[in-house]
């Protein structure tokens, strides 16, 4: 069972600003089940999100000249700014949840199973019009749990915090849902969306789970973030050499237990592959998870440009993947992410350009402080090394993006 979320202790609060890499030695291998690190885990949401009009594999791109100038073998980054219209890798997992939610309604009320397809049909979007999904978020959660309710005929409430920009709440409102202000961080608008729900009898679909909390809807969230990783297997598969470092920025944790786990689960990776969690320096409840080897709470901090990255304890649905497979842990300062949206939006060295947002460009940099490491040799870093990347969104508050600047 994972434990409670502790305070953070005085010496943590210190840490902001601080560069770090935190090594860790994996253990013996997954000792904790999650439904998305099966073999199969994605074929369900890839079954359900086929009913998206937008819905297409995202791109993995090589960036060959980048790998070249870094002293790397070969560099990759599967470009999320795509996924389904939303943007972000998100798009994937808040609108499977509210699928396969809504689908499980219609089951429980007909007593029969139904076929995604059904979830279109007048009757059945009679029945969904009834129901209300709510989440928090930082604005790309909010996105797809809103693009998953209005493609089949429900309502969503977004809760967002003091820090989410009119813009990113913008992007909700244009999908058709309602979005209300809470005072304070990203945690306090999980708590408020939690309560309102249970309140008002609504389908809660966070992505994040904290002590006690029903962990159903958020499985499914990070299940849908599958869906991804097997879509990496597919375009490379009949590649010789695998990966030998994986980097995936974080927030509270679900995208990295998904790549992880489920990336364990498909032979993406060996048992001598370096898996490394990129983390803002102002936000890194994960690095200092592991530096206390148990789930802690940090304090409200000073704001950071990657954004979608600023949470303040590790989901406790995911961490346990996390620390069962992570093996380095990075933090990055909001320069080092804004270096790395401009080399990515330019192109480095003449590399296809990737259009990202300074959270979606946090891998990166992560990456690029490694390399600066003296000893590389201890991290791996050298001609014989094939990297993978994550763009994960793109801009989202295009006003301040250091791709402008």
């Amino acid at each position: 069972m994972v434990p409670p979320l502790e305070p953070a202790d005085s010496a943590t609060a210190t840490l902001a600003n601080q560069r770090s890499i935190l090594l860790r030695n994996r253990s013996s291998g997954l000792k904790h089940a999650a439904p998305w690190c099966d073999r199969n885990a994605g074929d369900e949401p890839l079954r359900l999100l086929k009913a998206c009009p937008r819905y297409a594999p995202t791109d993995l791109i090589s960036l060959p000249r980048a790998a070249e100038r870094l002293g790397l073998g070969e560099l990759w980054i599967k470009d999320e700014t795509q996924r389904l219209g939303i943007g972000s890798f998100k798009g994937l997992g808040g609108a499977y949840a509210v699928l396969k939610l809504a689908m499980q309604h219609v089951e429980r009320r007909t007593g029969r199973a139904i076929l995604p397809a059904e979830l279109m049909e007048p009757g059945v979007r009679a029945m969904l019009s009834e129901l209300t999904f709510s989440c928090a978020s930082d604005g790309n959660h909010g996105r797809s749990v809103s693009a998953g309710a209005r493609l089949i005929g429900a309502r969503a409430v977004v809760y967002l915090h003091q820090g989410v920009s009119d813009e990113r709440a913008a992007h909700i409102s244009r999908l058709g849902a309602q979005f209300e202000r809470v005072s304070g961080d990203y945690h306090d608008s999980v708590e408020a969306a939690a309560k309102a729900a249970s309140q008002a009898g609504w389908i809660a679909v966070p992505d994040t789970v904290g002590p006690g909390e029903d962990a159903t809807a958020c499985t499914l969230v990070v299940q849908g973030y599958s869906i991804l990783t097997d879509e990496i297997v597919a375009a490379t598969t009949g590649q010789q050499k695998p990966f030998t470092h994986v980097l995936v920025q974080a927030g509270v944790g679900g995208l990295a237990a998904s790549v992880f786990g489920h990336g364990w689960a498909r032979g993406l990776f060996g048992p001598d592959t370096h898996l490394w969690v990129v983390e803002p320096e102002r936000s890194a409840c994960l690095y200092e998870s592991a530096r206390a080897k148990m789930p802690v709470r940090l304090p409200t901090g000073p704001a950071t440009n990657m954004s979608m990255l600023e949470c303040q304890s590790p989901s406790l649905l995911a961490w346990p993947i996390i620390e069962d497979l992570t093996t380095g842990y990075i933090t990055v300062s909001d320069e080092e992410a804004a270096d790395a949206v401009r080399l990515l939006n330019e192109g480095m060295s003449g590399d296809p350009r990737v259009c990202v947002g300074e959270s979606g460009a946090a891998g990166l940099a992560g990456l690029l402080r490694a390399a600066k490491e003296k000893d590389r040799k201890t991290l791996g870093l050298d001609q014989c090394a094939k990297v993978l990347l994550f763009a994960t969104e793109g801009p989202t508050d295009v006003s301040v993006w250091s791709g402008n600047k």
